[in-house]
């Protein structure tokens, strides 16, 4: 009788390397399971056959962040109902591609490319095919997320991505973030969205980080828009007291969600900053409906690249 060994849970894996970066992926969630420049680890990583834990490295479609309630009115005016995939909140939770499993269809040595479909299903009555790339090159990880509307109808569509960024040695409080956005998006306990306010403001000064500045013990779950910095990109920044470290940029969307990885146990939590870069904001089948459709046969996008930074 033949043996094999059993495939890590968290699916196939993939490896990929250019110069100083290296990088492993997993198949389920098109996952982005570790990041390393000359060994510094750039995301927070996880082991090959964990499964895979608080959404790290993940795609996010076809909605970011949370449903609230799991319930919206779709585009003919009918309640649609989610499944709570986040019950201390009940909310509905990023989306539901984290947890297919997507097939490899093309990888080299320094590119890989996955793809899968999200199904009709209730609560979201639509097909949608997304395919998801990474490659590396000298200037570091590379990735696009196209999720293109495969249903006759209009369907409600947002992207995003989770890696958490590890500014150097020790944790969270240890490290400075430069965030380029004047508004923030504030939420009430359960984390559903409230009031859109003004870093500039006295009521949220402290989440201003236009200019790099230590995080502290800061907790921060936040989307942050405005975003001020010039240029072809925004660009986000997890430096550690050196000021060497890591940086997210991306070309496309004005919505970010910064998370601090505030956990009950303190043997891990606060280890990275979760930038997620999305393509609208928090609750938008419930905000702004129509912003989010596309129409048949349409297709977003999601851009993104994490890069060392060195002093």
């Amino acid at each position: 009788m033949t043996s094999t060994s059993p495939r890590p849970r968290s699916g196939t894996r993939v490896d990929l390397a250019f110069g100083p970066y290296d990088a492993s992926f997993a198949s389920i969630g098109a996952t982005l399971r570790t990041l390393r420049y000359e060994g510094r680890d750039l995301v927070v990583p996880f082991e090959a056959d964990e499964v895979r834990p608080y959404y790290r490295g993940t795609v996010l479609a076809p909605w970011p962040n949370r449903v609230v309630d799991g319930r919206y009115t779709d585009a003919d005016g009918r309640l649609q109902k989610l499944a709570i995939t986040e019950p201390d909140r009940g909310h509905a939770l990023h989306g539901l591609t984290p947890w297919l499993d997507f097939a490899i269809v093309d990888s080299t040595s320094t590119s890989v490319m996955f793809a899968a479909t999200i199904p009709a299903q209730a609560g979201y009555p639509h097909q949608i095919a997304v395919t998801v790339e990474f490659w590396l090159d000298a200037a570091g990880l590379h990735s696009t997320t196209r999720a293109r509307n495969d249903d006759t109808v209009a369907a409600p569509l947002g992207l995003s991505t989770h890696p958490y960024l590890v500014g150097g040695p020790g944790r969270v409080g240890e490290w400075s973030l430069e965030l380029p956005a004047v508004q923030i998006l504030d939420a009430d306990e359960r984390l559903t969205p409230t009031e859109l306010g003004s870093v500039e403001t006295s009521a949220f000064s402290a989440y201003d980080f236009r200019s790099a500045r230590p995080i502290g013990d800061l907790e921060i779950d936040h989307a942050f828009t405005g975003l001020t910095d010039q240029g072809a990109e925004h660009v986000v920044k997890v430096l550690a007291s050196d000021g060497t470290g890591v940086q997210l940029s991306w070309p496309h969307g004005d919505w970010v969600q910064i998370h601090t990885a505030d956990l009950p146990d303190p043997a891990i939590s606060r280890l990275g900053v979760a930038v997620e870069p999305m393509t609208c904001p928090p609750d938008v089948f419930n905000s702004d409906l129509a912003a989010a459709l596309v129409q048949p046969d349409e297709t977003r996008e999601l851009s993104f690249t994490i890069s060392a930074v060195n002093a």
